[in-house]
């Protein structure tokens, strides 16, 4: 049974989503404590999330970036707000598709059929999941999971992202300018630093699961990995 998660604080709209999915085979997750979403998020598991964009706290932007930390299930956007920018925004930000409300509920729920159809069904690709090993070092791209011996660390997608090209490249340097180009579409608009700080991050990741010293700078070329675990 797929399970759908609403993270919608209008509480009329909520129950009447979670009623009417419910209708339809679906097992559904209403979110109430809007303090601790990523808390429910995990704990529940779902396929798919409906998420609203005015929240309290924090924005469904926000949430959704979260979200894609951990997990890449589709995210429906529903919101009032339908400037084009809003749009924008939602898919920018993660989110798979857009619904406005006023909406009709049997265009949420072809929505929700098209998105899991498209990430688990029919239209999903049918290739193994894909694993990249280096002396017992195992990443999960499609997991965002970092495994060394009985140790596991979750990770963010640009840090799974970083880590992949580093171990694909072993033992040649990954160019920063490669990186940048890799991870965002727009250099542009990426501030000299981000780079370091994912950096920065991944080698926390390294050290989390007991490996030190793995990512090397190369001063003026870019980043190399080593292998220090072996």
């Amino acid at each position: 049974m797929n399970r759908i998660m609403i993270i919608e604080d209008d509480p009329k709209i909520a129950g009447y989503l979670h009623s009417y999915i419910e209708k339809y085979g679906y097992e559904v997750h209403v979110v109430e404590d809007f303090n601790n979403i990523m808390e429910s998020f995990r704990a529940f598991k779902p396929n798919l999330v409906l998420l609203d964009i005015n929240l309290p706290r924090f924005d469904g932007y926000y949430w959704c970036r979260q979200i894609r930390q951990e997990s890449v299930c589709p995210v429906i956007f529903i919101s009032a707000r339908t400037g084009e920018m809003d749009q924008v925004m939602a898919l920018e930000n993660g989110g798979d598709d857009f619904i406005a409300k006023p909406f009709h509920p049997d265009i949420v729920m072809a929505k929700i059929r098209s998105q899991i159809r498209r990430a688990y069904g029919e239209y999903a690709s049918k290739q193994e999941e894909r694993i990249i090993v280096k002396e017992g070092l195992k990443l999960y791209p499609e997991r965002l999971e970092l495994r060394f011996q009985e140790k596991v660390v979750h990770l963010a997608k640009k840090e799974a992202d970083i880590i992949e090209y580093l171990m694909t490249r072993h033992p040649r340097i990954a160019g920063r300018e490669d990186l940048l180009e890799r991870l965002w579409d727009d250099q542009m608009y990426v501030d000299e630093n981000t780079l370091n700080v994912n950096i920065t991050r991944v080698r926390k990741k390294f050290a989390e699961i007991g490996i030190k010293d793995a990512v090397e700078t190369i001063r003026g070329a870019g980043y190399r990995l080593r292998v220090t675990w072996s």
